[in-house]
C-alpha cells in the first residue's frame, strides 16, 4: 500500500523532482497514523479537493500517462475540456472532450463559464470553472490537462493548485512520436515542435517535472506526487488532532509522572 511521505530538499528553489520513492511496503504504513481520525484513514485512497494541472508538449505521452494513473489511483476525476475542433478517430464525446460549435463556445465565454480558455491552431479550448469545496466534500481530486498558457491562468485563480510538467526524453523522440501518431500533416507537426520549445521554457515555474522515458516509471512518479500532496494537505489536521490527544491524555499528567 502507498503511505504518506514526502521527500524534498529544502534548499532547492526550483521544481520538486520525483526520483525519491514514496511507496511503502505493507498495509497501513502511513505517516498519518491509524488513530488520527477514522475519516482521515486511507489518505492515499481519498481525494482532498486538490487540483493537479498537467502540461506537456503535444506527443509527450500525457494521455497514456493520465489514463494509467487514473486507473491506479482512487479519488481522481478528469476535467473534460471543451473544444471547437472536430474529434479525432479515437476520441469520444464527454470522455476526451466536449466537442461544441464556435457559437456555443462564444456564448459560454460571454457567460463567464470558463476558468480559462485559449485558441490553438484556429481551434478554441476551454476549462470549466471549478468548485474546490465541492470536490473536497466528495473526496475527489481534479486532473486538468491544459497547456502552459492555461496553467498560468489557473495559477492566478485557484489557490494551492499543483503544477506538473511532463517532458519527452528528447526533441528527436518527440518528433518521432508525432510522426508515428499519424494524426497531423507535416506543417502541423512542424508547428507543434516549434511550440514545444516555448512550452518547455515555462517548465521551471512548475512544482514538479517528470521525464516520460518509460511510461511505468512516469506512472510511479505521478502517483507518488498525488499521494504526497494529499498527505501535505492533511498535515494541519493531523497535527491539530495529535496536539489535542497530547493535551488530553499526556499533558495533564506529565508533571505528575516526573515527580
Amino acid at each position: 500500500m502507498r503511505g504518506c511521505g514526502f521527500l524534498q530538499n529544502p534548499g532547492l528553489a526550483g521544481p520538486r523532482w520525483t526520483h525519491a520513492s514514496f511507496l511503502a511496503d505493507g498495509a497501513g504504513s502511513s505517516l498519518t497514523g491509524g488513530d488520527v481520525n477514522s475519516n482521515d484513514q486511507g489518505t492515499e485512497k481519498k481525494g482532498r479537493g486538490l487540483v493537479f494541472v498537467i502540461s506537456a508538449p503535444s506527443g509527450a505521452g500525457k494521455t497514456t500517462l493520465l489514463t494509467k494513473v487514473m486507473q491506479e489511483v482512487p479519488g481522481l476525476r478528469f476535467s473534460v475540456s471543451y473544444t471547437t475542433r472536430s474529434p479525432r478517430s479515437n476520441e469520444q464525446e464527454g470522455k476526451d472532450y466536449h466537442f461544441i460549435s464556435p457559437s456555443t463556445f462564444r456564448k459560454m465565454v460571454e457567460r463567464n463559464e470558463f476558468l480559462e480558455w485559449a485558441e490553438v491552431l484556429g481551434n478554441r479550448y476551454g476549462t470549466a470553472r471549478i468548485n474546490v469545496d465541492a470536490l473536497e466534500s466528495e473526496g475527489v481530486d481534479l486532473i486538468l490537462d491544459i497547456d502552459t498558457q492555461g496553467a498560468k491562468k489557473v495559477k492566478e485563480k485557484v489557490d494551492h493548485s499543483v503544477f506538473i510538467f511532463l517532458l519527452p526524453p528528447s526533441p528527436r523522440l518527440l518528433e518521432e512520436r508525432l510522426v508515428k501518431r499519424g494524426e497531423d500533416p507535416p506543417e502541423t507537426i512542424r508547428f507543434r515542435l516549434a511550440n514545444a520549445m516555448k512550452e518547455v521554457s515555462e517548465a521551471p515555474w512548475y512544482h514538479y517535472i517528470i521525464v516520460n522515458e518509460q511510461v511505468e516509471e512516469a506512472v510511479r512518479q505521478l502517483t507518488s506526487i498525488i499521494i504526497a500532496e494529499r498527505c501535505r494537505k492533511l498535515k494541519n489536521a493531523i497535527l491539530k488532532e495529535k496536539m489535542r490527544q497530547w493535551e488530553e491524555q499526556d499533558g495533564k499528567n506529565y508533571g505528575r509522572r516526573l515527580s
